[in-house]
């Protein structure tokens, strides 16, 4: 997954104003206790970091 369709899902799911907050200000324990942000710049794949969001946030399986 490229970070350009990381951020276009992160949009169509939650909203631009929301999908930026969370992948700023929310802390997930399946990404080391990080950010989203931070898991990204540390180098997690962005796929990772997306199947984490879904996780926590109760995305349904077909819009993963």
């Amino acid at each position: 997954m490229r970070l350009q369709d990381f951020r276009s899902r992160m949009t169509r799911q939650f909203g631009p104003m929301r999908a930026e907050a969370v992948v700023r200000d929310h802390v997930f324990a399946a990404l080391g206790g990080r950010t989203a942000q931070d898991a990204i710049d540390a180098g997690l794949p962005v796929r990772t970091v997306w199947l984490a969001i879904c996780e926590e946030y109760d995305v349904p399986p077909r819009e993963r």
